[in-house]
């Protein structure tokens, strides 16, 4: 959101008040019985004891909920929003500083100090001036002791904002939006604010480059971009997105073997933050949120990875899906027409084939239309599912089938549904409806435990069916205004949080169920902590190169947003795939940490594009089994150190200027780099960092090696090749006896 009117003035409809100093610091004890810092900065200088009337001031907390992480709450007025609060998991071992240096008098008479205020966490520490002008800094010490400043929210930065709209001033007071705010406020006059809103502007040094805020399909680099965290069912070709997470990485890269600076910013509120990333103010990246108050934790590291494993844990840490999830995935797809015959003919010809195959998945329609959801097989299609499901196991693959959050006005279980409050409702206490998706949805209010309970009865009953894991589909489509919830939560901070209710519900009975070590989701729409419950795919793309190039670079953006794994709908979900995308499609999607094969309108089965596509899904598919274990061991890092598995390559080459723009190519583990092909052609076009690369994929004629110093490479691949290539000092073990994931017993 932009307040501003360019660099000088604000835009007129906003009075912005901002703290000019810190007029008391304190040390207080923090929830956990830490030591925490408390300022009061007030929004004009206190020269004598008049000033004290008639001035706001911003009350600012600093403390510390693990090493090298600092929390900032900046609060106007102390009211409670209800909105949900992301549950947050420190380290009670932290041992936070805080010192008060009040400095000494300047000896001019009129009392001014020059003193400061620090709280210190780890190498992380977070400064402020006292009594002498407002700025917020942070500094982080290095291994060698060089103290480098981050970034810091300097004067005018920090703001508490009143909207005055017409109509904002009480009738009668004076004028309406005409008045003139500071002279009302001096004559006692009562205002009525139509919106407050509370801002902070933090600084980026030259060369910074921003990444992250979730799964976003605009530039990789988020610099110059305006984003609003609100989650939506937009598909992958434009600003709006499925998973949006109020966090980003600050890196500026490091060169010639000296290290860069690198640090995370989360912003921790649940309703709508809205970020200005080096736009509205070039200078600075700006995040901004209704209400009274503003809270975010600095997150600092030796690295980019070491920054995000620190967000990832602090957010609760991520989960290690089974070895089988890791296998190929193939779908009914969506609105074809599939039955029991379809599914065993599927299955019958991947046998036939040689095509490895791990799980099954059932979509939408397994139920009968109109009726999502009603957890009941649609008995014309599929008459014996049990007898089904059981037959598939026997071929030794697993069960996914879609659900989503949503009960028709058809399904058998909405009438009790409403009856019993279960639902998300209007102020008025009705349901909330409308006919998007499906007739007279409503939405499952999982802020009431005995819906959470109701719903989860349905899922244990398809479990005990022999149902291995869900597609949780949907989420975003939350109702916002006129909404109630169970708890009393805001209906704008319950948006983005419902996807967190609504998969942890799924994964909860999936773990009751089947143990932490068999559960496993297929996610659409996630928010902040959502790594706990795997594996999110990329949502509705559209079968064309660019798309998949969308795709790849949504991938990215959400894997360095706090996030482990993610996998993506092979070939494009909207309109038909042509063989040469689908193809090119099938080398990317078996070399992503999870492969699925979906549509739309269309099956993706490899054969029904040509038989060179079903060689191609051969090689790749047995290609990812058989470095299972490779992958899997690489699998199990990645959640130890709360990193991304498939990860953009300025992770693993921090010290390459270069790579930290790329994102058409990635590294898979710490030592495979992936090339995917975005043309018919088959003309492949990446960059390979500094030293000795070795091809794991190639076509006949190319050398096995090559040496880069660091440098763009142009080379032709047909399609049962793409550039796949092994780092120097690194291996990659391929076990040739391993017939599906499922095999791999690590």
């Amino acid at each position: 959101m932009k307040f501003t009117d360019g660099y000088w003035l604000n835009r007129e409809q906003y009075v912005i008040e901002n703290p000019a100093e810190v007029y008391e610091a304190n040390i207080v004890k923090d929830e956990a019985g830490h030591d925490s810092l408390l300022a009061y900065a007030t929004y004009r200088k206190i020269i004598e004891r008049g000033n004290t009337l008639n001035v706001g001031n911003t009350t600012l907390r600093a403390y510390s909920p693990m090493e090298d992480v600092i929390g900032i709450r900046l609060t106007h007025f102390d009211v409670n929003d209800k909105n949900p609060r992301y549950e947050l998991y420190p380290d009670q071992a932290v041992n936070p500083e805080v010192t008060i240096d009040e400095g000494e008098v300047d000896g001019q008479g009129a009392g001014v100090r020059t003193g400061k205020a620090t709280l210190r966490s780890g190498s992380l520490s977070a400064s402020l001036p006292l009594h002498g002008g407002f700025r917020l800094a942070f500094h982080y010490t290095d291994a060698e002791g060089n103290v480098n400043e981050l970034t810091a929210s300097e004067h005018a930065a920090q703001a508490s904002i009143d909207d005055l709209t017409a109509g904002a001033m009480y009738p009668g007071s004076v004028s309406g939006a005409q008045a003139n705010y500071g002279d009302a406020r001096q004559a006692g006059l009562h205002l009525r604010r139509s919106k407050h809103f509370m801002r902070e502007m933090l600084n980026i040094d030259v060369d910074t480059k921003i990444y992250g805020t979730g799964e976003r399909f605009t530039p990789f680099v988020k610099n110059g971009q305006t984003v609003d965290i609100i989650n939506k069912d937009g598909g992958t070709g434009s600003e709006q997105s499925y998973k949006n997470i109020p966090f980003y990485l600050a890196c500026k890269p490091g060169i010639n073997g000296k290290d860069g600076l690198y640090y995370g910013v989360f912003v921790n509120h649940s309703q709508p933050v809205s970020f200005e990333i080096a736009s509205e103010n070039v200078h600075r990246v700006q995040f901004s949120t209704e209400g009274e108050h503003l809270e975010y934790y600095i997150v600092a590291g030796k690295s980019a990875k070491d920054v995000l494993g620190k967000f990832n844990k602090l957010t609760g840490g991520g989960t290690l899906p089974p070895a089988w999830t890791f296998g190929l995935w193939l779908s009914t797809s969506f609105t074809t027409d599939y039955s029991e015959e379809t599914v065993m003919k599927f299955i019958d010809r991947m046998e036939e084939r040689e095509l490895p195959l791990d799980v099954f998945h059932f979509d939408c329609f397994w139920m009968k239309g109109f009726e999502w959801s009603n957890f009941e097989w649609d008995q014309d299609a599929f008459p014996d599912p049990k007898g089904l499901l059981s037959r598939l196991h026997d071929r030794n693959l697993k069960v996914c089938i879609w659900i989503n959050p949503y009960i028709a006005q058809k399904s058998p279980l909405f009438k009790e549904g409403a009856e019993k409050g279960y639902f998300i409702q209007h102020e008025d206490g009705t349901p909330w409806q409308w006919d998007l998706w499906q007739a007279g949805n409503a939405y499952v209010d999982f802020t009431n435990p005995d819906a959470v309970a109701w719903y989860q009865g349905y899922l244990d009953r398809l479990l005990d069916m022999g149902v291995d894991c869900f597609k949780t589909d949907f989420g975003e489509r939350i109702p916002m205004y006129d909404a109630k919830f169970h708890d009393g939560s805001n209906p704008q901070g319950a948006h983005n949080f419902y996807t967190h209710l609504y998969n942890q519900a799924v994964y909860d009975v999936l773990k009751k169920k089947k143990g932490e070590s068999e559960a496993v989701v297929f996610a659409r729409s996630a928010t902040v902590g959502g790594q706990q419950f795997p594996v999110h795919w990329g949502g509705d793309n559209v079968s064309s190169y660019t798309s998949m190039a969308d795709t790849l670079r949504g991938g990215l953006s959400f894997l360095v947003s706090g996030f482990n794994f993610w996998s993506h709908d092979i070939g494009g979900f909207e309109e038909s795939t042509p063989a040469d995308l689908y193809k090119r499609w099938t080398q990317f999607g078996l070399l992503s940490s999870h492969s699925r094969y979906h549509g739309n309108i269309q099956y993706r089965v490899p054969w029904l594009f040509d038989e060179e596509a079903v060689e191609v899904t051969r090689k790749f598919t047995k290609l990812k089994i058989q470095m299972m274990p490779y992958l899997y061991p690489q699998a199990e890092k990645a959640v130890q150190e709360g990193i991304p598995l498939m990860r953009p390559m300025f992770l693993e080459f921090p010290n390459d200027p270069n790579t930290y723009t790329l994102d058409l190519q990635y590294m898979l583990g710490d030592s495979l780099l992936v090339a995917p092909i975005f043309n018919k052609e088959g003309v492949a076009r990446f960059y390979l960092p500094k030293g000795t690369w070795t091809r794991l994929v190639s076509d006949a004629g190319m050398e096995q090696t090559v040496e880069s110093s660091g440098e763009w490479f142009e080379e032709t691949h047909s399609f049962l090749s793409l550039p796949l290539f092994v780092r120097e000092g690194h291996e990659v073990k391929l076990d040739k006896t391993l017939k599906r994931a499922a095999d791999f017993k690590g």
